[in-house]
């Protein structure tokens, strides 16, 4: 499947659509099903995404106590930690609307009930996950709505990065990553199998920085090489870029229209 590119004039204006964009999934999704499911991504385009949905005078729309959240990765880290993904997202979003506590489904710390045992802990939330998919979901994964990934310099999406062994992993659907090769390098991440089950997979690039990534993954390169390239969703995969992430492109991928 090709993935659709949308690019937006910058940053911020990234970041306000993708939040209204993902709104209206969410309702869409609890409209037809009753409840709805997203993955959430750390990193600066991440949290920018969540602090835009906090702002924006649609989000009433949205039902939050149908809604279950999950994390593409995290830093092993104990518990509040400034660093970890779920730190930032309750900062951002997380602790200013209704959400039911039992259907956000943060990661692992590391002072928790696995504490230091970063393997227990990665097949303790591959148990989570698997408890939570239905008897119409294809593996042990929820079929996520959306699964929001950013996208480093290096190609790497949550805690997969290029010819580290976790990008290889094709049975797990969450792994103990060792070695990261950045900072904290001890993470617990999903595996590409995983993210594959999600209804859409949303990629979010933004900065000069990220143009040579966002081209090497859009251009054909394998998913071993480059982790983005790999992430797809089961019926859409979307790429949302400012116009500074996507310079580098092919101007056959380019969409006709910017936001």
């Amino acid at each position: 499947m090709t993935p659709q590119v949308v690019v937006h004039r910058d940053k911020e204006l990234m970041a306000q659509a993708a939040a209204a964009r993902l709104i209206t999934k969410i309702v869409d999704a609890q409209s037809a099903r009753g409840t709805a499911s997203v993955v959430l991504t750390g990193g600066r385009n991440g949290n920018a995404l969540l602090a835009a949905l906090a702002a924006a005078p649609a989000r009433d729309a949205v039902d939050w106590a149908r809604l279950d959240l999950w994390w593409g990765d995290e830093r092993f880290l104990p518990a509040g930690d400034p660093d970890r993904n779920d730190t930032q997202a309750r900062d951002a979003l997380l602790s200013s609307v209704p959400l039911t506590p039992e259907r956000v489904h943060a990661m692992p710390v590391s002072d928790g009930e696995f504490g230091g045992d970063l393997d227990a802990a990665a097949e303790g939330y591959e148990r989570e996950l698997a408890a939570a998919a239905g008897p119409q979901d294809r593996t042990r994964v929820p079929a996520f709505d959306v699964l929001l990934l950013g996208v480093g310099p290096d190609t790497h999406v949550a805690s997969l990065f290029p010819e580290h062994p976790g990008v290889r992993e094709s049975e797990r659907t969450v792994i103990g990553v060792r070695g990261a090769p950045k900072p904290p390098p001890t993470r617990i991440s999903l595996t590409l199998p995983a993210i594959r089950q999600a209804r859409e997979v949303w990629l979010l690039a933004a900065g000069e920085d990220k143009a040579q990534a966002v081209a090497i993954a859009l251009s054909g390169a394998g998913e071993v090489q480059a982790p983005a390239a790999g992430a797809q969703g089961r019926s859409r995969t979307l790429w949302l870029l400012d116009r500074a992430a996507a310079v580098k492109l092919p101007r056959q991928l380019y969409p006709p229209t910017s936001g």
